[in-house]
């Protein structure tokens, strides 16, 4: 078995279906098939097994899966190992952002790192925070960027903080929120906490929810159309938006605040690509400060 083989069985296990992992590896489904087949024949086990939504594993087939996601890692290891003994920084920097931060920020950030570091190449996973710190623990990315303030026993820096904000067409009293219809969008378990926290500390009742978005980005649009009023933070907004937005407080007084941070393992930290962009981030989060 080679590389080819590993990533094979990697993304067959994550997706139980031939026609999805023929897609992502840009392969045909019958060449899929036939290597599946040669793999069986070459250990001389049963590793799979048809189901009513595609693929399954058979017990050798899921020790199979895992040894290949060790394959994958160690042979990512080693080549990340063998890059940071050359003197110049270079090689693949893997990065997994959270969507807000992947949309707003990180393009003009990687534009600028790779002006510096011109032999460094990005594979960059965009994602809710949680599945952001998946990709973290499974070493999957060097450095995650995450919105939620979750324990890490590596590097951990926090990268910014900014306040959520109430975005409507016309200039509206908090007061009468629960009178007005209110426009949710899909994001993190943490953004979501978030504004439910300083809900319930100014009402007693829920708000009136008339619409429950996929994205943010289609909320704002309602909101420009004067359907109601939503709850963003700072990061996803900005003038060219021509919307009334107000800063949220709780009643002590206290901003509404969503942190950004940036993750690392100790490990990936040492390598060279690793520790300047790390050192490049920090520099520019100050320098917009």
């Amino acid at each position: 078995m080679d590389q080819k083989d590993w990533h094979l069985i990697h993304e067959l296990y994550k997706n139980k279906n031939i026609t999805k992992t023929a897609e992502k590896l840009f392969v045909s489904q019958p060449s899929i098939s036939y290597r599946l087949k040669r793999i069986e024949q070459d250990l001389g086990v049963s590793l799979f097994f048809k189901t009513k939504k595609g693929i399954g594993f058979t017990s050798e087939g899921d020790y199979l899966a895992q040894q290949a996601r060790d394959m994958i890692q160690s042979y990512q290891q080693m080549k990340d190992q063998l890059l940071n003994m050359q003197n110049e920084v270079s090689g693949t920097l893997r990065i997994g952002a959270s969507s807000n931060y992947a949309q707003y920020l990180l393009p003009q950030m990687l534009k600028a790192f790779s002006d510096q570091y011109e032999n460094v190449r990005f594979q960059v996973r965009t994602g809710w925070s949680t599945q952001i710190l998946d990709l973290l623990q499974n070493d999957v990315v060097h450095v995650g960027i995450l919105r939620s303030d979750f324990s890490w026993p590596g590097i951990k820096l926090l990268l910014k903080e900014e306040q959520l904000a109430l975005i409507s067409k016309t200039k509206l009293k908090i007061e009468s929120l629960p009178m007005q219809p209110y426009l949710s969008y899909r994001t993190d378990t943490s953004l979501t906490e978030s504004i439910k926290s300083w809900w319930n500390d100014r009402f007693e009742d829920p708000p009136y929810t008339e619409m429950d978005l996929d994205r943010f980005e289609t909320c704002k649009e309602m909101v420009k159309q004067g359907l109601g009023y939503s709850i963003a933070p700072m990061i996803s907004l900005s003038e060219k938006d021509q919307l009334y937005i107000k800063p949220l407080h709780f009643k002590n007084k206290k901003p509404v605040i969503r942190r950004t941070w940036l993750l690392a393992s100790e490990e990936a930290s040492r390598l060279a690509v690793v520790e300047r962009f790390i050192q490049f981030i920090q520099t520019m989060e100050l320098d917009h400060k």
